[in-house]
């Protein structure tokens, strides 16, 4: 909004040429997600208090767990407002790169806000039934990969997904690439969802894995960097830098509170919709593949439940104390900070060693 307002601008008055740079504006954007946790924050949590919008700790969490039954949840919406106010004020809403992400991010919200209504508000003990989750994220995942299939942003490489390490290497996924799409989502909201478990660790991630996509984005939105570092360049997708540090800004502020003892959950609302927004900005800059790198730490917690569901059902024995991964350690005896700052540094290394792969193609 300010974009479109204050540019034009830049005819009369030069100042206004600054609206031009991505890196001011995502930095801005950064700055006002955080400003919007710190003064709504406080009171969005007494209003969920005051509404008794509680979390109910789950039968199969550990016994530590118990004090933090009555913790505010439904956060998410906090982190939703600091994302979504910093994008339309900064970004070009013209873009087609930020309008898949923001809708993307608000129909995963949707769902992961009607479970926790359902499960909180309602009082059902399930939320909203598994099955229906999946089939919600299921429809919009093919939804948005028959849009970017049949009516592609960028043209010559829309079904295309580069391949780390190697220079000018792809796989070209045909009409496969509808499916790819819905997997991808379908995928990456579940995992972020399923990590969301101890104080600070989900939110946590989700900054370092937006700032390392982030500078992806960025790279391949710029025509002279895009070919110094022989990367595919996506004009327009320079955009998603904007998205993403409004991301880390809301992520960082929500840590605020979030941090253990945590104040608030951000509940399958946020988790769901971070989850969604990361597997939609790896899709549109074609870094899928790197997805399962910078979101590492997701998918070995995802990876930790699969593993123990099919060694119950196949051998009747448990590989891990618990799952997810982060539960196996808790119930080790590490503390929740421990297991969170570990799995931070964890995510730091992969978020640096997934950039570093650029320049090595």
């Amino acid at each position: 909004m300010l974009y479109h307002l204050l540019y034009p601008l830049h005819e009369y008055y030069s100042v206004f040429n600054v609206f031009r740079y991505i890196t001011f504006r995502a930095a801005y954007a950064t700055v006002t997600a955080l400003f919007i946790c710190f003064v709504f924050g406080p009171w969005f949590i007494r209003f969920l208090q005051n509404r008794r919008v509680c979390d109910t700790v789950r039968e199969d969490a550990p016994e530590s767990h118990e004090t933090k039954r009555g913790t505010p949840t439904m956060g998410g919406l906090l982190i939703l407002l600091a994302i979504f106010v910093p994008v339309l004020l900064w970004c070009n809403l013209k873009n087609p790169y930020v309008q898949i992400t923001l809708l993307t991010t608000f129909w995963m919200g949707l769902i992961g806000f009607v479970d926790d209504y359902l499960g909180v508000v309602k009082k059902r003990p399930k939320g909203l039934v598994g099955r229906y989750k999946l089939i919600g994220q299921v429809i919009f995942g093919l939804t948005i990969g028959a849009v970017l299939y049949f009516n592609p942003i960028a043209k010559d490489v829309a079904t295309l997904t580069s391949v780390p390490f190697f220079k000018g290497l792809f796989i070209n996924f045909g009409w496969f690439y509808i499916v790819l799409v819905m997997l991808v989502l379908t995928a990456t909201s579940n995992a972020v969802n399923l990590t969301d478990g101890i104080d600070g660790l989900a939110i946590g991630l989700c900054a370092f894995c937006f700032f390392a996509f982030a500078g992806l984005a960025y790279l391949s939105g710029h025509k002279g960097f895009s070919d110094y570092l022989n990367i595919l360049y996506l004009e327009g997708s320079g955009e998603l830098t904007i998205y993403c540090m409004a991301v880390v800004g809301a992520a960082l502020g929500f840590l605020w509170y979030n941090s253990h003892p945590a104040q608030v959950f951000m509940g399958d609302t946020g988790s769901l919709a971070l989850g969604g927004a990361l597997g939609v900005v790896a899709l549109l800059i074609k870094r899928e593949l790197l997805l399962v790198v910078v979101g590492g730490v997701f998918a070995a917690e995802t990876l930790s439940v699969i593993l123990q569901v099919l060694s119950f059902k196949l051998r009747k024995k448990r590989i891990f104390r618990m799952s997810p991964l982060h539960h196996h350690f808790e119930l080790g005896g590490w503390s929740e900070s421990k297991i969170v700052v570990r799995f931070w540094i964890i995510a730091v290394l992969l978020a640096l060693f997934s950039l570093s792969t650029l320049k090595l193609q």
